[in-house]
């Protein structure tokens, strides 16, 4: 390979393979080997495999704007570039991290400048869950007019954190954690691919470590082994790239808890199930675990809200209250006090008696709903809005329940010609236990003792 080949420009104005630091700069290996097609890609085959949707995309020449949900080092960016690449469209990048209302009107006006010219932009925009409304509101028009792609990437769920107008405009693809086969194909393409490590002779004798160190993440795979590797004195051609090389560049071990990784679903497990179990300790010690390894505090508090009802339920009705109480406070604080209020809602939730008897029933009801999907709803149960609908029966023979002793009359509440069927079924358990003696005075024949 020569000089020239090595400093060629790309697309985006990078030097692909350049370690020169007076020809564009010396460039970390994960950016030296980012994958520059789809076929390069490793992972994300339900988004860009033979059938997957952003391969139809580029093959069609007619690309949405996105959104890539994923883990960090899923490749979010990389599909990004491979977007603009492929499309021959200029690549605008910005991380909203630092980037305001002013950098993304001035991303704006060079893709108008550009189109003048005939050419067409993308605008990636990193992190884009950190913009604000009025910084996500800059784009609307952007996208309607046609004046940019816009790719955004984030590791938050957009559905809570970009607001609905934006998101309506954009298509959501989520990206998995690279499994395991797939870092390992990442590392081998590296050691094959890349200019400068084609200089040596690597023998991964590590890469059980590797794997679990890198917990999905490709970016973090490969800058392991370029640390590792800057251990090694430059005149030395054959390097054994085992665990102690690994231990001794990377300075620790490999984390049990890493946000994005395989773990962070396995800790959010231990987490819930100890606190379904009414074991405070255990799922203090879990909190304290995903807070130590840079957890987002809301999603935790989101969990704990879910769990409420989920696991707690009618036997404890002030468990959600809390729950979404805790979720305000630590929104409105935020870390390291934060950690107060988890401690507070995840202490009482595990503390709670236990019920899952509205989680289940709904369950039953969504399975009995597509039984009974067709089912029309009683006349004496419709709502008589108009005159019309009273004369032809809307609410003729409903009896309002007020009128009558103890607030109640036995009424058929389900659709025609459907039984009565039991979904909710309360346990003896804390306040849960008084709906289930109410509801067997009720509706006798339904709830038995």
């Amino acid at each position: 390979m020569t000089a020239s080949d090595l400093f060629q420009s790309d697309l985006f104005g990078l030097h692909e393979g350049s370690s020169d630091p007076l020809e564009g700069g010396f460039q970390p290996l994960a950016e030296r080997v980012r994958p520059r097609t789809l076929d390069d890609l490793a992972g994300q085959e339900h988004l860009a495999g033979p059938d997957g949707p952003l391969r139809s995309f580029l093959e069609s020449g007619r690309l949405p704007s996105m959104i890539f949900w994923g883990p960090p080092g899923s490749g979010k960016t990389t599909l990004a570039e491979i977007c603009a690449r492929s499309m021959h469209y200029r690549f605008e990048q910005l991380s909203a991290i630092d980037a305001g209302v002013r950098e993304v009107r001035k991303a704006l006006d060079g893709a108008r400048q550009a189109q003048r010219t005939g050419d067409r932009t993308i605008l990636f925009i990193d992190e884009i869950h950190r913009f604000n409304k009025t910084q996500q509101d800059t784009l609307l028009h952007a996208i309607e007019q046609g004046l940019v792609i816009l790719i955004g990437a984030t590791t938050e769920n957009p559905s809570f954190e970009v607001n609905a107008a934006l998101l309506s405009r954009m298509q959501v693809y989520i990206l998995k954690p690279l499994s395991e086969t797939d870092i390992e194909a990442v590392i081998r393409r590296a050691l094959e691919r890349d200019g400068l490590l084609q200089e040596k002779q690597v023998a991964i004798a590590g890469l059980d470590f590797l794997l679990q160190f890198a917990g999905g993440d490709a970016r973090k795979a490969l800058n392991a082994l370029e640390a590792a590797l800057a251990l090694v004195p430059p005149e030395q051609r054959e390097v054994v790239l085992d665990r102690s090389l690994l231990e001794r560049a990377l300075q620790h071990r490999a984390p049990h808890y890493d946000k994005g990784a395989a773990a962070h679903y396995d800790t959010i497990s231990a987490f819930i199930k100890s606190m379904r179990g009414s074991d405070p300790d255990a799922s203090l010690f879990w909190l304290a675990r995903m807070l130590e390894g840079g957890e987002d505090p809301l999603f935790i508090a989101r969990r704990m809200v879910i769990f409420a009802s989920e696991d707690v339920g009618n036997a404890d009705p002030f468990a959600l209250t809390l729950a979404v109480s805790v979720f305000q406070a630590v929104q409105m604080i935020g870390l390291p006090e934060g950690r107060i209020n988890l401690a507070q809602g995840v202490t009482y939730l595990a503390s709670a008696p236990k019920s899952n008897a509205s989680y289940e029933g709904v369950n039953e009801a969504m399975r009995a709903v597509k039984q009974f999907q067709d089912a029309g709803v009683p006349l004496h149960l419709r709502n008589a809005s108009t005159s019309l609908m009273k004369d032809i029966g809307y609410g003729a023979g409903y009896r309002y329940p007020h009128g009558f002793p103890g607030h109640f009359v036995e009424e058929h509440y389900f659709p025609d010609g459907v039984l009565p069927q039991l979904f909710y079924r309360p346990t003896e358990e804390g306040r849960e236990k008084f709906a289930a003696e109410r509801l067997r005075g009720l509706w006798k024949d339904r709830y038995r003792p």
